[in-house]
């Protein structure tokens, strides 16, 4: 068993299940990668955030599972364990996954004390929670990097990332031609300018009205030339084709786009704006400039760090909410629907160097 402040041999990454918090927390894996040049980094992911970090070389080995139902935790376990870990370290909160290292038999288990699985863990951080009560918030990627300093050097620091910290992501080959070939059937030519439309998120009270991001659309379109290309989930396909067709764009979903294209997609972007989202990551990581709206969850929780982006402009539904309060309490005061559409242009416009309505 590897103890603290000494650097494990062959480490498990248990990787987050959300598109968003795992671009996040790439500033961390990168930090891993290149402080443990000769250590065996593997990865348990759940499907699809393989193809999210795919390319980056970031792993050794990529296990893709999804621990469903009663003996799922069990089933994992048995296909990790034959890797024989001897460190996990856990991006995750879930009980589940920290009861797959325990019963993969990894001796070092290293992961914030929550979920109730503080007894499954060998070495547990507290987490951080505010004076009235609720957990404070801690942008995901400070988060992700105070586990790697209780890993890599004893003691948890503040969280703080170095200024050159950057959420990093890459395409490959096949992602690549994949892409080329939805831009084709979409009647993307090679050099055309467009944007990316993201209007969907898993909750429905943080998407932006559909109507006003079709009117974005046909403005882009109209005043900057570009092409709107509208993404979201196979789920929100009927969201997606409502916007498209209003605005005269292209529905990526009808076309089969993936998360792997998508990647390669976003990345030849000249813009995007998005509700807070995955998607929204992603583009920052490929330094594509972003509009992104939120409302009624707080900001904070996802600010990206300062080494990352080619220029991101958040809009919050209420500008003067106090520091000391968040969004997520004010459900009301802070509805997504109170970002105005002259806003979203006014900084649409801005990040293209056309002006924009005051």
């Amino acid at each position: 068993m590897t103890l603290p402040g000494e650097k494990p041999l062959r480490l498990l990454v248990v990787c987050p299940s959300w598109v968003g918090d795992a671009v996040m927390a790439t500033p961390a894996l990168d930090r891993l990668r290149s402080e443990l040049p000769g250590a065996f980094i593997g990865a348990l992911v759940r499907p699809g955030i393989d193809r999210v970090l795919a390319g980056a070389g970031f792993f050794d080995e990529v296990h893709v599972e999804r621990a469903a139902g009663v003996m799922g935790p069990k089933f994992v376990a048995a296909k990790v364990r034959p890797r024989r870990y001897d460190t996990a370290v856990l991006l995750t909160n879930s009980f589940s996954t920290a009861l797959i290292a325990r019963i993969a038999g990894i001796p070092r288990r290293i992961g914030y004390d929550r979920d109730g699985r503080g007894l499954l863990l060998t070495d547990r951080l507290k987490p951080e929670k505010r004076a009235e009560g609720g957990w404070a918030i801690v942008p995901a990627a400070n988060y992700y990097w105070r586990l790697i300093d209780a890993l890599l050097s004893g003691p948890p620091g503040d969280g703080t990332l170095p200024d050159h910290a950057q959420m990093r992501l890459a395409t490959t080959p096949e992602e690549e031609a994949e892409a080329e070939a939805i831009l084709e059937r979409a009647g993307i030519e090679p050099g055309r300018r467009f944007c990316v439309l993201n209007p969907g998120g898993n909750n429905p009270a943080k998407r932006w009205p559909a109507d006003r991001f079709a009117e974005l659309g046909r403005r882009l379109r109209e005043e900057h030339q570009m092409a709107a290309l509208v993404n979201g989930s196979p789920g929100e396909a009927e969201l997606t084709a409502e916007i498209a067709g209003a605005c005269g764009g292209v529905d990526l979903v009808a076309l089969g786009n993936t998360l792997g294209a998508l990647k390669s997609i976003v990345k030849r972007a000249g813009l995007m704006v998005t509700n807070d989202t995955g998607p929204r990551h992603i583009a920052v990581a490929f330094g594509v400039p972003t509009v992104s709206l939120f409302g009624p969850t707080d900001h904070r929780w996802t600010i990206v760090p300062t080494g990352s982006g080619g220029g991101e402009v958040v809009l919050t539904a209420d500008p003067t909410l106090p520091e000391t309060e968040t969004a997520n309490d004010h459900p009301e005061r802070c509805r997504i629907d109170r970002i105005g559409a002259e806003r979203v242009w006014e900084a649409v416009s801005g990040l293209l160097g056309g002006g924009g309505a005051a």
